[in-house]
C-alpha cells in the first residue's frame, strides 16, 4: 500500500506468524533478564546474557551492527533516553534501567523496550513509569482499521501532558518487519484522524518516550545515546502490534 509517498506493507499471514514469533523471542529475552536487573550487575553483562538468550532461541540480534550500533541491547539508565551502550557501570539501588531488545527470526524482527527499577526508586520516578507505560496503552487502544497514525499520537501526548511529563518528538515509533525500522514514523503526538489509515496486517512498534522535565534533548558523543538536557529521568515503553480486522495483536507480549 503506497500512502503519499510511503510505502507500508501490508503483512500476510505467513509473515505475522513469524513476526509473532520473533516478537515472542523478545519478550521472553526480558523475561529472563528480569532476575538479573538488580543492584551490582554491570550493564555490558546484561548485554552478554541477552545475547546468549536471543541466539539460543534460533534467532539474531537485531539492533547490533544496526547502522553501527555496536551491542545487542540499548540500554539506557536515568536521564539517558534511549539509544544507551551498555558498558561497565553497575546499577545502583534507585535507579531507572530502559532495556531494549530486538530480535531477528528468520528475516522477521520483534522490538520491544520497557523501564524497570533498581531496587527502591523515588516518588517521582514511580510515578513516571506507571504513567509512561500507561500511555503506552491508552495510544494502543487507539490501533484499529480506519483509525489514523495521529489518533495514537494524539491519546499519547494528551496523557503525557495530564500528568505534567514531557513528551521527546525528536524520537518515534516505527513499521516493523524484515526491517527493524521501516515505514510508518509512529509520533507520540499529532492530531486526531491525520496521518497514514491504519489496515488490518499492518506491523507497527508503538513507543511512548517521557521524561519528568523537560523533553529538550541532546546526543552523546559516542553518536547513538539520547539524553534529557535537564538530565531528568525518562522511561520508554514499546511493544510491536498487528493491526487485525477489530484492533490490534501485541506480538511481543505473553
Amino acid at each position: 500500500m503506497k500512502v503519499g509517498e510511503i510505502m507500508i506493507t501490508i503483512r500476510s499471514e505467513r509473515e505475522i506468524d513469524l513476526l509473532r514469533k520473533a516478537g515472542n523471542i523478545v519478550y521472553k529475552t526480558h523475561q529472563y533478564l528480569k532476575p538479573f536487573i538488580k543492584e551490582g550487575i554491570t550493564t555490558i553483562k546484561l548485554n552478554e546474557l541477552a545475547e546468549a538468550f536471543i541466539l539460543k532461541n534460533n534467532a539474531t540480534p537485531s539492533f547490533k551492527g544496526y547502522e553501527g550500533f555496536p551491542y545487542t541491547l540499548c540500554i539506557s539508565l536515568n536521564d539517558e533516553v534511549v539509544h544507551g551502550f551498555p558498558s561497565t557501570r553497575t546499577l545502583k539501588n534507585g535507579d531507572i534501567i530502559t532495556i531494549d531488545i530486538g530480535a531477528c527470526y528468520k528475516g522477521y524482527h520483534g522490538d520491544s523496550a520497557w523501564t524497570y527499577q533498581v531496587g527502591n526508586i523515588s516518588k517521582e520516578n514511580e510515578l513516571l513509569l506507571k504513567h509512561t507505560e500507561e500511555s503506552l496503552n491508552i495510544g494502543l487502544q487507539q490501533v484499529k482499521p480506519g483509525n489514523r497514525i495521529g489518533d495514537i499520537g494524539f491519546a499519547i501526548s494528551e496523557y503525557a501532558k495530564a500528568h505534567h511529563l514531557g513528551v521527546v518528538k525528536e524520537l518515534c515509533g516505527h513499521g516493523v518487519g524484515t526491517n527493524v525500522h521501516e515505514s510508518p514514523d509512529v509520533p507520540n503526538y499529532g492530531k486526531k484522524g491525520t496521518g497514514p489509515l491504519l489496515r488490518e496486517g499492518m506491523v507497527i512498534a508503538v513507543e511512548p518516550m517521557l521524561t519528568e522535565g523537560s523533553p529538550a534533548i541532546y546526543i552523546a558523543d559516542n553518536d547513538w545515546t539520547v539524553i534529557t538536557q535537564d538530565h531528568s529521568c525518562a522511561a520508554h515503553y514499546e511493544h510491536t502490534i498487528v493491526v487485525t480486522k477489530d484492533g490490534y495483536e501485541i506480538l511481543t507480549g505473553a
